[in-house]
């Protein structure tokens, strides 16, 4: 008996888990980025507010 099934399954799940936690991070990533220019172009517009 082969270990290879075994073998390439656990390949297989590591590659697997490790693109989706790849892929999470990066979508995670530009939303907070959408978020954080959000925040500062609020800010900005509350400043230029206030100074006028």
């Amino acid at each position: 008996m082969t270990h290879l099934p075994y073998i390439l399954a656990a390949y297989g799940l590591t590659v697997a888990v490790t693109g989706w936690l790849s892929i999470s991070a990066v979508l995670r990533l530009k939303k907070a980025q959408k978020r954080l220019a959000a925040l500062e172009a609020s800010r900005d517009g509350k400043r230029r507010r206030e100074t006028t």
